[in-house]
């Protein structure tokens, strides 16, 4: 891997739950408005020189991820990434994928976002997709490495909830969707219930 790839696999981590700090509560703002203020709050976290070392990282994991309960709809991100394979799974699997499949992004992604220097992060605009989902755009510099950044946001009640992020072009429900349906292709739902079992280690 070169150390441009490498810099951008960092950018890519850090913007995935760099929003999972503070949730969405929707007032006069806008979708871009919300995800800027809650962005700086968690930048401002991020670079507490308080919270350096093994100690500060522990800190910072245990506030992404109490926060990232209050941003991130799950449920939704579960049912888009598996498309119409969602309706195979019981109530009782259902559950337990949501579960799984948020413990793996937060393996994939922690160390990365905890390992944040001094990026700069820019949004753009937003674009409404449908009547209650809306992209937020934004770019990650760190040197001479841009990387664009959109998240997908969809109204719940007064709150934005994030559904998915698109790194690059790159949706993270495709990317694992993908990954999924090959599982799904041939086998029964608890195969892939079990193969997410054992790569996040339960």
């Amino acid at each position: 891997m070169t150390k441009e790839e490498e810099v951008r696999r960092v950018l890519a981590g850090l913007m995935i739950l760099i929003m999972s700090m503070v949730p969405f509560h929707v007032f006069a703002a806008s979708a871009l408005d919300m995800v800027k203020i809650n962005a700086n709050s968690v930048l401002d976290v991020l670079r507490d020189p308080k919270l350096k070392g093994e100690a500060g990282k522990k800190v910072k994991e245990q506030k992404i991820e109490a926060a990232a309960e209050k941003l991130f709809d799950y449920v939704e991100l579960s049912k888009r990434t598996l498309g119409l394979n969602w309706n195979k799974l019981s109530m009782d699997q259902r559950k337990e994928f949501v579960e799984l499949f948020k413990t793996l992004l937060r393996n994939t992604y922690i160390d990365r976002i905890t390992a944040y220097t001094n990026e700069k992060v820019e949004f753009t605009k937003e674009v409404q997709l449908t009547e209650t989902t809306t992209e937020v755009q934004s770019v990650v510099t760190k040197g001479n490495t841009k990387v664009p950044i959109n998240y997908r946001v969809i109204k719940k009640g007064s709150d934005w909830m994030v559904y998915d992020v698109v790194i690059e072009g790159v949706s993270l429900i495709s990317n694992y969707r993908t990954q999924f349906r090959e599982i799904l292709g041939n086998n029964p739902p608890q195969v892939l219930i079990d193969t997410l079992r054992k790569r996040v280690g339960k």
